[in-house]
């Protein structure tokens, strides 16, 4: 196979959970002067730049910042439609509530698969294209047996974890008792082939932590691994059912009693903290700081979705952490990488992610800045200006919009 040395690198942070206690001492772990070596697909030297080995090909950085790719465990990626209009209301003063998903609902029905495959495509494209080199999809947008499984399908081709969401609300006209059994039986069956994980909504407007806890146990019971929708528009009792279940995550976590915190901290469930999205909805902040001082391990997550937080930048999250949240450069960083890896279940192993080290995914981006500070130092500014997913440089995109004559 091909080598690739890539060389000139100013400031190298591998998030390397082996080098230091914890995920934010493991980012605060800085090198000058490095370069690595990637060889099918992986990492196979890390040192500084004048002992590094010969290689096919060598890559210049230019003194540039070298990071691992992030890792967005939180997406809904898989839809039609468009809600900027509801956008435009909400920040007129319109409360957000959970029933603008029936929209995005019938836009994705009557959808075609091409359509909705080109367009998460183009998403997962746009991600990678900003660092990140590993991303979640939920289904949730399909609510009937057949839309499910289509939006499940596509998703297992363009994400790297899937979710099944079915639980996302109860459908217009639908009977609740009903819904639940066909969520948890037919439509279950359909998606499970493709899912790696089972979700619910645990909110006001959507499902009790009764209603949920079945959703989680039939998923469970199918071989999928637990995630909750919980805490976001209130005191949901999704925290409490996530720790008390064992989840992987809980996500939004936006209002929390003393109570949830104490829980998250006593167990293994990650805080998956979605700032855009908490922007989008003009919601208070999720308490980062709060959850990190008490021992909680967090992430960071887009939530890409077209009704909150029509955005797949993590950087951005990472800068609004930083800067809304609290968060330390280093916390937020690892938040974007360790935590979303943990989120997934995807940190443990050879093909562990969120993190550089030798025998890993050669999963990284290239800052146009001396430091990782800039993140947040210049907050919006495009500095990603190269990936390299497991090995392979991610392509700049093609710009659609074609210059012409004129006439």
């Amino acid at each position: 196979m091909t080598s690739e040395l890539i060389t000139d690198i100013g400031e190298l942070r591998t998030l390397d959970p082996r080098e230091a206690p914890g995920d934010a001492a493991a980012a605060a772990v800085v090198r000058h002067d490095q370069a690595l070596v990637v060889e099918d697909g992986r990492l196979v030297w890390i040192g500084t730049r004048t002992d590094a080995p010969d290689a096919d090909v060598r890559t210049s950085v230019g003194g540039r910042t070298v990071l691992p790719g992030w890792v967005d465990p939180h997406t809904h990626l898989v839809f039609a439609g468009d809600r900027s209009t509801e956008f435009v209301d909400r920040m007129a003063g319109r409360p957000y509530a959970a029933g603008g998903i029936m929209t995005t609902v019938r836009a994705t029905r009557a959808a075609s698969e091409s359509d909705l495959l080109t367009g998460a495509r183009a998403i997962v494209d746009g991600a990678a294209v900003q660092g990140t080199t590993t991303i979640e999809a939920k289904t949730g947008y399909g609510l009937d047996v057949a839309t499910e499984e289509r939006l499940a399908r596509i998703a297992a081709r363009v994400a790297d974890v899937v979710t099944y969401l079915g639980a996302h609300v109860v459908p217009d006209g639908a009977d609740r008792d009903a819904y639940l059994d066909l969520v948890t039986g037919p439509m279950l069956d359909a998606v499970a082939p493709y899912a790696q994980f089972v979700d619910v909504f645990c909110e006001a407007g959507a499902f009790t932590p009764d209603e949920s806890r079945e959703v989680l146990l039939a998923g469970r019971r199918a071989g999928l691994g637990l995630r909750v929708h919980g805490n976001q528009l209130g005191e949901s009792g999704g925290v409490a059912l996530a720790v008390e279940l064992g989840a992987a995550s809980v996500d939004h976590c936006n209002h929390l009693s003393d109570a949830d915190v104490a829980a998250l901290a006593g167990s293994s469930t990650i805080a998956t903290l979605l700032p855009a999205c908490d922007l989008s909805t003009r919601a208070p902040f999720a308490p980062a700081r709060r959850l990190v001082d008490a021992g909680v391990r967090i992430a960071l997550a887009s939530n890409c979705n077209p009704g909150t937080s029509f955005t797949s930048s993590m950087q951005f999250q990472v800068a609004t952490a930083v800067l809304q949240q609290h968060l330390t450069l280093e916390e937020s960083l690892a938040a974007a990488t360790l935590g979303g890896a943990a989120a997934l279940g995807l940190d443990r192993g050879d093909d562990a992610v969120g993190s550089l080290r030798i025998g890993g995914p050669a999963d990284l981006q290239v800052l146009d800045a001396p430091t990782a500070a800039h993140i947040a130092y210049r907050p919006g500014m495009p500095l990603t200006v190269a990936t390299w997913r497991r090995g392979v440089r991610v392509p700049a995109p093609v710009n659609p919009v074609r210059s012409g004559s004129g006439r």
